[in-house]
């Protein structure tokens, strides 16, 4: 069998939410990780209705159809 053939596991991995307010410790074979919704900022656990718009639709279907932001 090949010796280190598996990638080095850390067990203090830091994983954080882009909504900025969560950050957890888990176990992982990279250093750190990046989530984009997590149960802070997930609108099933918060409540709260946010639309998560990475590339610009939402701004460009306003534009298109003439909407007014109310």
């Amino acid at each position: 069998m090949k010796k280190e053939l598996h990638p080095k596991y850390n067990d203090q991995a830091k994983l954080i939410c882009a909504c900025g307010s969560s950050s957890w410790v888990v176990g992982s074979t990279k250093e750190s990780l990046s989530v984009e919704i997590c149960s802070s900022c997930h609108p099933f656990w918060s409540g709260e209705q946010k639309i998560v718009d990475t590339e610009g639709r939402v701004e460009r279907m306003k534009r298109r159809y003439n909407l007014n932001n109310s």
